[in-house]
């Protein structure tokens, strides 16, 4: 058995495990296509780590972007139905959020879907 190491410049990612039916050195010729081999392997890896990473946070980045509309719309609702300006709005929405250790977005989603009303102060 051989395990020839993954590499990413000085870090060791994971090792490519070769098995053979016989004791003995790997031929010059075998060991340059393993290294070959794990250098592709290493590089798939790497490959998919970066997506992966890409993926997590266009997810996080399009989460943060839903909940900042949210507020905004429900900034709106204050605005209207307590008849201040969109400033206002926000600090009563957030003044709830803390008073009642909820988050914004949280105060902001249940003004939205008019399940929330600051002026009754219930949940």
């Amino acid at each position: 058995m051989y395990a020839i190491p993954l590499r990413l410049r000085q870090t060791t990612i994971g090792t490519l495990n070769l098995l053979r039916d016989h004791v003995g050195e790997l031929e010059p010729d075998d060991a340059v296509a393993a290294q070959a081999f794990a250098d592709v392997a290493t590089i798939g890896i790497l490959h998919e780590r970066t997506l992966r990473e890409s993926t997590i946070l266009a997810e996080q980045l399009q989460r943060a972007l839903d909940r900042r509309v949210l507020i905004e719309q429900a900034k709106g609702v204050v605005a209207h139905t307590q008849q201040v300006p969109i400033d206002e709005a926000f600090t009563l929405i957030r003044n709830y959020a803390r008073s009642h250790q909820i988050s914004v977005s949280y105060v902001a989603a249940r003004l939205v879907d008019m399940t929330l009303d600051l002026d009754e102060g219930t949940n």
